[in-house]
């Protein structure tokens, strides 16, 4: 088995894991991994996650050109600046999981730092979550507002639409967005109710610990 089949298997493998539990419904999300050459392997528009195929991954070459499969998701302007300026990205995710998407609309969610400091595990898989604003589906605008964060965010989350996580490989990246959706509904379970959040020295703590960055 070649390193792309298997990556493909893998993306199709998450993706379906992600459908199973809910986090993204229909035919909504999109998960992309870079491949060996310098291309990419996208899931295709209009596709469930539940029943991706590996076979009809778009593939894309270096120059972001469809060799290869199905046409990719309308999103590709936002995975695209995920990989231009982070040069560390092997995998971007996106889904449209509730609890993620509920606090995008709250009036009082920090647009600068979205998820409150409730675990050391959000900051560690997530440093800061930048909230953009509501861009139509496939807007190439949503990728100019990425490119406008010069790399210094690894995950953001879409007013109104849903999270997006790039990360070094598409497990990690899933891991993260998981992470998000999971503190997003802790931040929704817990609000008005004074929870314990870390303090600013435990967030620092974490930073430094596990070497994290954390765009101030």
């Amino acid at each position: 088995m070649t390193t792309e089949t298997r990556l493909r298997e893998q993306l199709c493998m998450l993706a379906a894991s992600l459908f199973d539990r809910g986090l993204t419904p229909g035919a909504s999300g999109n998960i992309s991994a870079r491949t060996e050459d310098g291309g990419l392997l996208v899931s295709p528009t209009g596709h469930s996650f539940g029943r991706l195929d590996p076979a009809r991954l778009a593939r894309l070459d270096a120059q972001g050109q469809l060799v290869d499969g199905d046409p990719p998701t309308k999103e590709m302007p936002l995975h695209a600046a995920f990989y231009e300026t982070r040069t560390r990205t092997g995998a971007v995710v996106h889904l449209h999981s509730t609890h993620a998407v509920a606090l995008s609309m709250l009036p009082d969610t920090d647009p600068d730092n979205v998820l409150p400091p409730l675990t050391p595990y959000a900051i560690m898989r997530l440093g800061r979550v930048k909230l953009l604003p509501l861009f139509l589906p496939g807007d190439p605008a949503m990728g100019e507002a990425v490119r406008g964060l010069a790399g210094r965010r690894s995950a953001v989350l879409l007013a109104n639409h849903g999270p997006v996580v790039a990360a070094a490989d598409p497990e990690a990246a899933v891991n993260a967005i998981e992470e998000l959706e999971e503190t997003a509904k802790l931040a929704l379970l817990t609000r008005g109710l004074a929870p314990r959040i870390l303090e600013a020295a435990q967030v620092a703590a974490v930073v430094d610990r596990f070497n994290v960055e954390w765009d101030g």
